[in-house]
């Protein structure tokens, strides 16, 4: 939760229980808040299930299962710093695939003894509408060049504006909010000095010409937004309030 807008935390909560999900914990892995509050749960969660009660051995083994990218390692990790005051016991990064297969057993707990199971990230066979794989993306559940960066930056310019969240003006510098991704990446290019050379072909002969990198202002203006620089965000506001989104 470290880089979502959770003003509106009980709705969310409420949207989840409709969907059938119970137990719902917010945390961050960055700060390690909240993530004491996983372990009593999930033993209190096992230990009332008819299943658990047929072995002997009083140990927890359990999977970490999640989409891409959404953060399975850091909550392994950031639990082995509340329980154990260990470090890094499993990868992390920024994109998706870091975790390429199911890995051996990782305690995190002493007390109780438990264990975790890092997993590979898996996305549901079909995404039900392009928004929402517009979304998946921005949360970098696959990788940019498969959906394009500037496409990306133009679907994030297009949720930024329309629920009146600028934190982008201010962070580039821009002036005034503008709904013209051309535009805005042509300035952040500018700002942040991206530029290339094309050759251009004139009746006189090739002409080296500058201009600007539209490509990495794109990737810049999607790592400004994964990394909270453009302020929280919730891109799934329109679910809150009970209406469907709009075509972008």
């Amino acid at each position: 939760m470290d880089l979502a807008d959770l003003k509106e935390q009980q709705k969310i909560i409420q949207h989840l229980e409709r969907e059938g999900l119970k137990h719902v914990v917010f945390t961050n892995c960055v700060k390690d808040e909240n993530v004491k509050q996983i372990i009593p749960m999930v033993t209190e969660l096992v230990g009332s299930s008819h299943r658990y009660h047929r072995g002997e051995h009083v140990e927890y083994c359990i999977m970490v299962i999640g989409v891409p990218n959404v953060g399975k390692s850091s909550l392994i990790n950031s639990l082995r710093r509340q329980h154990l005051r260990k470090g890094k016991a499993t990868r992390v990064g920024g994109e998706p695939g870091i975790t390429r297969a199911v890995m051996s057993r990782i305690q995190v707990c002493e007390r109780p003894l438990m264990f975790l199971l890092d997993t590979p990230g898996v996305l549901a066979p079909r995404i039900p509408s392009v928004e929402t794989g517009l979304k998946l993306a921005l949360c970098g559940t696959v990788l940019d060049h498969l959906v394009g960066e500037e496409t990306l930056a133009d679907y994030l310019l297009y949720t930024l504006n329309r629920h009146q969240l600028l934190g982008y003006v201010q962070h580039y510098g821009l002036g005034e909010a503008c709904d013209d991704i051309a535009s805005v990446l042509k300035r952040v290019a500018v700002k942040l000095r991206k530029t290339q050379k094309v050759k251009v072909l004139t009746g006189t002969g090739d002409v080296n010409i500058i201009q600007p990198d539209y490509p990495a202002a794109a990737r810049d203006f999607l790592r400004a937004f994964r990394s909270g620089l453009l302020g929280p965000v919730m891109l799934d506001r329109d679910l809150l309030q009970g209406r469907p989104a709009e075509e972008p």
